[in-house]
Protein backbone atom coordinates (compact mmCIF):
# COMPACT_ATOMS: atom_id res chain seq x y z
CA UNK A 1 0.00 0.00 0.00
CA UNK A 2 1.27 3.52 -0.88
CA UNK A 3 0.62 5.64 2.41
CA UNK A 4 1.77 8.74 0.11
CA UNK A 5 4.46 9.98 2.30
CA UNK A 6 7.13 10.48 0.15
CA UNK A 7 8.91 13.75 0.68
CA UNK A 8 6.38 15.05 3.04
CA UNK A 9 7.82 17.23 5.93
CA UNK A 10 7.83 16.24 9.67
CA UNK A 11 8.47 17.46 12.67
CA UNK A 12 8.24 14.66 15.25
CA UNK A 13 9.14 15.67 18.85
CA UNK A 14 10.99 13.64 21.61
CA UNK A 15 12.27 11.48 19.29
CA UNK A 16 15.73 10.36 20.36
CA UNK A 17 13.96 7.18 21.99
CA UNK A 18 11.07 5.40 22.24
CA UNK A 19 8.15 5.93 21.27
CA UNK A 20 9.24 9.08 19.34
CA UNK A 21 12.38 7.07 17.67
CA UNK A 22 9.71 4.62 16.28
CA UNK A 23 7.37 7.19 14.91
CA UNK A 24 10.71 8.99 13.21
CA UNK A 25 12.06 5.73 11.98
CA UNK A 26 8.98 4.35 10.07
CA UNK A 27 8.01 7.97 8.80
CA UNK A 28 11.61 7.81 7.29
CA UNK A 29 11.23 4.34 5.88
CA UNK A 30 7.90 5.45 3.86
CA UNK A 31 10.12 8.27 2.31
CA UNK A 32 9.12 11.13 4.51
CA UNK A 33 12.02 14.25 5.70
CA UNK A 34 11.93 14.02 9.24
CA UNK A 35 13.48 16.60 11.51
CA UNK A 36 13.40 15.43 14.84
CA UNK A 37 13.98 16.32 18.60
CA UNK A 38 15.04 15.92 21.89
CA UNK A 39 16.65 17.60 25.09
CA UNK A 40 19.68 15.81 24.58
CA UNK A 41 21.81 16.66 21.73
CA UNK A 42 24.26 14.20 21.53
CA UNK A 43 21.66 11.30 22.05
CA UNK A 44 19.28 12.93 19.43
CA UNK A 45 22.06 13.32 16.88
CA UNK A 46 23.22 9.49 17.13
CA UNK A 47 19.62 8.59 16.56
CA UNK A 48 19.35 10.58 13.46
CA UNK A 49 22.44 8.96 12.13
CA UNK A 50 21.06 5.89 13.10
CA UNK A 51 17.54 6.61 11.59
CA UNK A 52 19.59 7.62 8.56
CA UNK A 53 21.42 4.16 7.95
CA UNK A 54 18.48 2.10 8.76
CA UNK A 55 15.85 3.57 6.27
CA UNK A 56 18.43 5.22 3.79
CA UNK A 57 16.64 8.63 4.05
CA UNK A 58 18.04 11.91 5.59
CA UNK A 59 17.04 12.92 9.20
CA UNK A 60 17.75 16.39 10.58
CA UNK A 61 18.04 16.61 14.33
CA UNK A 62 17.61 19.65 15.89
CA UNK A 63 17.79 20.10 19.89
CA UNK A 64 14.00 21.73 21.58
CA UNK A 65 12.59 21.18 24.99
CA UNK A 66 8.73 21.18 24.09
CA UNK A 67 8.46 22.46 27.44
CA UNK A 68 9.73 25.67 26.61
CA UNK A 69 8.22 28.14 24.27
CA UNK A 70 11.08 29.18 22.63
CA UNK A 71 12.47 26.17 21.98
CA UNK A 72 9.18 25.40 19.82
CA UNK A 73 9.51 28.35 18.01
CA UNK A 74 13.08 27.90 16.86
CA UNK A 75 12.13 24.12 16.21
CA UNK A 76 9.01 24.80 13.65
CA UNK A 77 11.03 28.32 12.62
CA UNK A 78 14.32 26.12 11.43
CA UNK A 79 12.27 23.71 9.67
CA UNK A 80 10.84 25.97 7.63
CA UNK A 81 13.59 27.57 6.68
CA UNK A 82 15.06 24.31 5.91
CA UNK A 83 12.22 22.70 3.51
CA UNK A 84 9.66 25.87 2.91
CA UNK A 85 6.79 23.95 4.71
CA UNK A 86 5.62 21.25 7.47
CA UNK A 87 3.30 18.81 6.22
CA UNK A 88 3.18 16.40 9.65
CA UNK A 89 3.42 17.11 13.23
CA UNK A 90 3.29 14.52 15.88
CA UNK A 91 3.45 16.11 19.14
CA UNK A 92 5.29 14.13 21.99
CA UNK A 93 6.73 14.22 25.16
CA UNK A 94 7.63 12.49 27.86
CA UNK A 95 5.55 11.53 30.89
CA UNK A 96 4.66 13.44 33.91
CA UNK A 97 5.67 12.14 37.15
CA UNK A 98 4.30 9.36 38.44
CA UNK A 99 2.34 9.81 42.36
CA UNK A 100 -0.93 10.36 43.29
CA UNK A 101 -2.79 13.80 44.03
CA UNK A 102 -1.59 14.59 47.40
CA UNK A 103 1.96 13.82 45.91
CA UNK A 104 2.40 16.64 43.81
CA UNK A 105 2.55 20.34 44.42
CA UNK A 106 1.58 23.11 42.18
CA UNK A 107 4.88 23.17 41.02
CA UNK A 108 4.53 19.60 39.83
CA UNK A 109 0.84 20.94 38.46
CA UNK A 110 2.46 23.79 36.26
CA UNK A 111 4.91 21.73 35.28
CA UNK A 112 2.67 18.86 33.84
CA UNK A 113 0.71 21.27 32.41
CA UNK A 114 3.63 22.68 30.12
CA UNK A 115 4.88 19.43 29.22
CA UNK A 116 1.73 17.61 28.99
CA UNK A 117 -0.83 20.08 27.52
CA UNK A 118 1.10 23.23 26.84
CA UNK A 119 3.52 21.91 24.52
CA UNK A 120 0.74 20.26 22.05
CA UNK A 121 -0.38 23.86 22.11
CA UNK A 122 2.70 25.65 21.07
CA UNK A 123 3.40 23.17 18.62
CA UNK A 124 0.18 22.95 16.94
CA UNK A 125 0.25 26.88 17.03
CA UNK A 126 3.13 27.27 15.04
CA UNK A 127 2.69 24.51 12.57
CA UNK A 128 -0.97 25.91 11.35
CA UNK A 129 -0.06 28.53 9.14
CA UNK A 130 2.00 26.53 6.97
CA UNK A 131 -1.03 23.69 6.89
CA UNK A 132 -3.47 26.18 6.20
CA UNK A 133 -1.30 28.19 3.62
CA UNK A 134 -0.72 24.26 1.75
CA UNK A 135 -4.22 23.01 2.51
CA UNK A 136 -3.30 20.19 3.60
CA UNK A 137 -1.80 18.56 7.53
CA UNK A 138 -1.77 15.84 9.84
CA UNK A 139 -1.62 17.07 13.36
CA UNK A 140 -1.12 13.66 15.74
CA UNK A 141 -0.59 13.86 19.46
CA UNK A 142 0.94 10.83 21.26
CA UNK A 143 -1.22 10.36 24.44
CA UNK A 144 -1.79 7.75 26.60
CA UNK A 145 -4.70 5.19 27.44
CA UNK A 146 -5.31 7.31 30.78
CA UNK A 147 -6.55 9.94 28.70
CA UNK A 148 -10.30 7.59 28.37
CA UNK A 149 -9.22 5.40 31.48
CA UNK A 150 -7.29 6.70 34.75
CA UNK A 151 -5.04 5.08 35.80
CA UNK A 152 -3.78 4.66 39.83
CA UNK A 153 -1.15 6.50 40.65
CA UNK A 154 -0.96 8.58 37.31
CA UNK A 155 -2.97 11.72 38.52
CA UNK A 156 -0.89 14.36 36.10
CA UNK A 157 -1.43 12.51 33.43
CA UNK A 158 -4.77 11.04 33.85
CA UNK A 159 -6.07 15.02 34.05
CA UNK A 160 -4.10 16.67 31.24
CA UNK A 161 -3.90 14.01 28.77
CA UNK A 162 -7.60 13.89 28.83
CA UNK A 163 -7.17 17.59 28.01
CA UNK A 164 -5.20 17.10 24.49
CA UNK A 165 -7.89 14.82 23.62
CA UNK A 166 -10.42 17.31 23.22
CA UNK A 167 -8.12 19.52 22.66
CA UNK A 168 -7.49 17.68 19.52
CA UNK A 169 -11.31 16.80 19.12
CA UNK A 170 -12.00 20.89 19.18
CA UNK A 171 -9.43 21.52 16.59
CA UNK A 172 -10.19 18.47 14.12
CA UNK A 173 -13.93 20.82 13.74
CA UNK A 174 -11.76 24.31 12.95
CA UNK A 175 -9.09 22.88 10.87
CA UNK A 176 -10.95 20.44 8.99
CA UNK A 177 -12.40 23.01 6.03
CA UNK A 178 -8.19 23.24 5.39
CA UNK A 179 -8.14 19.35 4.88
CA UNK A 180 -5.93 19.27 8.18
CA UNK A 181 -7.13 16.38 10.42
CA UNK A 182 -6.05 16.20 14.02
CA UNK A 183 -6.17 12.66 15.44
CA UNK A 184 -4.56 11.46 18.76
CA UNK A 185 -2.87 7.60 19.18
CA UNK A 186 -2.81 6.66 22.81
CA UNK A 187 -0.26 4.30 23.92
CA UNK A 188 -1.33 1.49 26.46
CA UNK A 189 1.90 -0.68 27.93
CA UNK A 190 4.39 -0.53 25.15
CA UNK A 191 7.64 -1.69 26.21
CA UNK A 192 9.35 1.90 26.69
CA UNK A 193 11.52 3.85 28.72
CA UNK A 194 8.37 5.07 30.43
CA UNK A 195 7.13 1.93 31.35
CA UNK A 196 9.96 0.29 32.66
CA UNK A 197 10.05 3.94 34.81
CA UNK A 198 6.31 2.90 36.36
CA UNK A 199 7.35 -0.91 36.50
CA UNK A 200 9.97 0.59 38.94
CA UNK A 201 7.32 2.46 40.98
CA UNK A 202 4.80 -0.33 41.12
CA UNK A 203 7.79 -2.57 41.97
CA UNK A 204 8.67 -0.90 44.67
CA UNK A 205 5.17 -0.29 45.94
CA UNK A 206 4.23 -4.00 45.74
CA UNK A 207 7.89 -4.74 47.03
CA UNK A 208 8.59 -6.54 44.30
CA UNK A 209 11.26 -7.05 41.11
CA UNK A 210 10.60 -4.92 38.34
CA UNK A 211 9.79 -8.13 35.64
CA UNK A 212 7.05 -9.17 38.41
CA UNK A 213 5.48 -5.83 37.85
CA UNK A 214 5.98 -5.85 33.85
CA UNK A 215 4.26 -9.20 33.77
CA UNK A 216 1.85 -7.87 35.51
CA UNK A 217 1.16 -4.68 33.11
CA UNK A 218 1.44 -8.07 30.37
CA UNK A 219 -1.25 -9.72 31.90
CA UNK A 220 -3.75 -6.77 32.51
CA UNK A 221 -4.00 -6.52 28.60
CA UNK A 222 -6.27 -9.18 27.04
CA UNK A 223 -3.27 -10.10 24.50
CA UNK A 224 -1.11 -11.36 27.59
CA UNK A 225 1.71 -9.06 26.56
CA UNK A 226 3.21 -5.74 26.42
CA UNK A 227 3.23 -3.81 22.90
CA UNK A 228 6.08 -3.06 20.79
CA UNK A 229 7.23 0.83 19.80
CA UNK A 230 6.91 -0.71 16.20
CA UNK A 231 3.64 -1.97 16.81
CA UNK A 232 2.42 1.86 17.96
CA UNK A 233 4.28 3.66 15.24
CA UNK A 234 2.22 1.90 12.51
CA UNK A 235 -0.45 3.36 13.76
CA UNK A 236 0.39 6.78 13.89
CA UNK A 237 2.23 6.07 10.45
CA UNK A 238 -1.09 5.16 8.87
CA UNK A 239 -2.82 8.38 10.32
CA UNK A 240 -0.68 10.80 8.59
CA UNK A 241 -1.04 9.48 5.69
CA UNK A 242 -2.73 9.96 2.48
CA UNK A 243 -5.08 7.11 3.22
CA UNK A 244 -6.67 8.60 6.50
CA UNK A 245 -7.62 11.82 4.85
CA UNK A 246 -11.17 10.92 6.31
CA UNK A 247 -10.14 10.46 9.73
CA UNK A 248 -9.94 13.41 12.11
CA UNK A 249 -10.81 13.94 15.96
CA UNK A 250 -10.44 9.99 17.05
CA UNK A 251 -8.40 8.67 19.60
CA UNK A 252 -7.10 5.48 18.26
CA UNK A 253 -5.78 3.38 21.52
CA UNK A 254 -2.76 0.76 20.93
CA UNK A 255 -3.18 -0.93 24.64
CA UNK A 256 -3.89 -4.69 23.14
CA UNK A 257 -7.34 -4.44 24.94
CA UNK A 258 -6.88 -2.72 28.32
CA UNK A 259 -9.33 0.20 28.06
CA UNK A 260 -12.72 -1.58 28.97
CA UNK A 261 -14.51 1.51 27.45
CA UNK A 262 -15.36 2.43 24.23
CA UNK A 263 -13.76 5.60 22.32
Amino acid sequence: MDLGLADKIVVATASSKGLGKAIATELAREGARVVISSRDEGHLRQTAHEISTATGNPVVPIVADVARAEDVQTLVDETLRRFGRVDILVANAGGPPAGGFENHDDAAWESAFRLTLLSCVRLIRAVIPSMKAHRWGRIINVTGISARQPVDDLILSNTYRAAVVNLAKSLSRSLGPYNITVNNVAAGTILTDRVQELAGSRARAQSIEVEQALAQFAREAPMGRLGQPEEFAAAVVFLASERAGYITGVTLPVDGGVVRASW
